[in-house]
């Protein structure tokens, strides 16, 4: 059962990563291969589970809901202590009472910090929600994208947001593997799912050299926006990625990102590039 649960775990990420190519890149993304890629997958389930997924994946294309200190992590109900040990030990799909996704157990990072905090007078709206000025590089020594990810993740674990920044990197080099996440103007938009107990954090970084990136249309990323997303926002996180590429798609706001030099400088650019397209 390990198996069918890691086989439903690559088939919702596979719908996801084509949900997120649509964002960004609108109805000129090639899907061909994604799409050949779920059928296939879709295709090898046995009939029964295909039958599960392909009803629950109508309604929301998060199927798959991780159990969070008892709890299922996308609708928060909470668990009989007989279904948290059927989730633990794996042996059949357990579905949760109340949103009937599929509930499985994962060892990943963790969020472990309370909501970013803000200075007194900043407003908790647009990407003030989901960063803060702790969580920006404005020179990333990275050559590659694995050491911008490290970097990245560094940050994240060294301000109290997740803890175990090597576990992120292992993880979003998975996603990477599977399709990079560069995209046009130089963008990369890295990221790992499935950070459970907290909410969704950015941090971001910037490379005036730029960085051998998959995915990117230039084959380089300078600006690299990577994403901490527990499973409850998956689908929210598709409307930050949209904004963010909609700020940054404007050569005005990513020439403001090169100039920044301290997090302050380059938070406070975040902060005015997106604050039309992120709410």
């Amino acid at each position: 059962m390990r198996s069918t649960i890691n086989h439903l775990i690559q088939l919702q990420e596979l719908t996801l990563i084509r949900d997120e190519q649509r964002s960004i890149r609108g109805p000129s993304a090639d899907l061909g291969a994604l799409n050949r890629a779920i059928e296939e997958m879709t295709e090898s389930l046995d009939p029964a589970t295909k039958a599960i997924f392909t009803r629950l994946n109508k309604k929301d294309h998060v199927v798959m809901a991780p159990m969070n200190d008892g709890k299922c992590a996308v609708c928060g109900m909470r668990l009989a202590i007989s279904q948290v040990q059927a989730v633990k030990q794996c042996r059949t799909l357990v579905a949760c009472p109340s949103c009937a996704r599929i509930l499985h157990d994962t060892e990943g990072a963790r969020w472990v910090a309370a909501r970013p905090k803000h200075s007194a007078g900043e407003p908790k709206s647009g990407i003030a929600r989901f960063s803060a000025p702790v969580l920006m590089v404005p020179s990333l020594r990275a050559k590659t994208a694995e050491e911008a990810i490290k970097e990245l993740a560094g940050a994240l674990q060294k301000n109290g947001f997740v803890d175990d920044a090597k576990k992120l990197v292992a993880s979003a080099m998975e996603r990477e593997a599977t399709l990079g996440t560069g995209v046009g103007h130089a963008l990369a938009f890295p990221h790992v799912r499935g950070i459970e107990g907290g909410g969704l954090a950015l941090a971001f970084g910037v490379s005036r050299a730029g960085i051998p990136w998959g995915g990117s249309d230039s084959g380089v990323a300078k600006f690299v926006f990577f994403s901490t997303i527990p499973t409850a926002v998956s689908m929210f996180y598709l409307k930050l990625l949209a904004g963010l590429a909609e700020s940054y798609t404007k050569e005005a706001n990513r020439k403001a990102a090169l100039e920044a030099s301290t997090p302050e400088e380059l938070w406070k650019a975040l902060v005015k590039a997106t604050r039309h397209t992120v709410k």
